[in-house]
């Protein structure tokens, strides 16, 4: 009985080393895909946010990505695949997705409080309101 309980451990032991997604021969590095998958994001945000200009422009978000970084849309399931069943990858990638996408929005963060500092120095001018007063001299020595 004993025999059966080691031979069994052993054969889990094996299957648990198998592997559970080939390496795909036309795999994405991860660099490209961090930038694909970033891109994706990006798109997907903008097409939430204004889809008539995607549609008025007749631009299909996806096609556009696949074109810009050499890849197809297969190409891209199965790497996205393959990474997945790589946990420790599939984080790295996501992680350095994220901190792109939070550089960006402290970027436009920075770039929104300047501009609106500058529209109200404007509005200031404008109104008058910035203008120093000018000291008067006095005419007597």
């Amino acid at each position: 009985m004993a025999k059966y309980g080691v031979l069994l451990g052993l054969i889990l032991l094996f299957s648990c080393n198998e592997k559970v997604v080939e390496k795909p021969e036309n795999l994405i590095p991860a660099e490209k895909m961090i930038s694909v998958l970033y891109d994706m994001a990006v798109i997907n945000a903008a097409k939430n946010m204004n889809q008539d200009i995607l549609l008025e422009y007749d631009i299909e978000p996806m096609a556009y990505i696949y074109s810009k970084h050499g890849v197809d849309s297969l190409q891209f399931v199965k790497s996205d695949l393959y990474y997945a069943s790589k946990p420790s990858e599939y984080e790295t990638i996501y992680t350095a997705v994220k901190d792109k996408l939070e550089k960006d929005e402290q970027f436009m963060e920075e770039h929104n409080k300047k501009m609106d500092s500058i529209k109200a120095a404007k509005e200031r001018e404008r109104l008058g309101l910035d203008k120093k007063k000018k000291a008067v001299k006095d005419s007597l020595p």
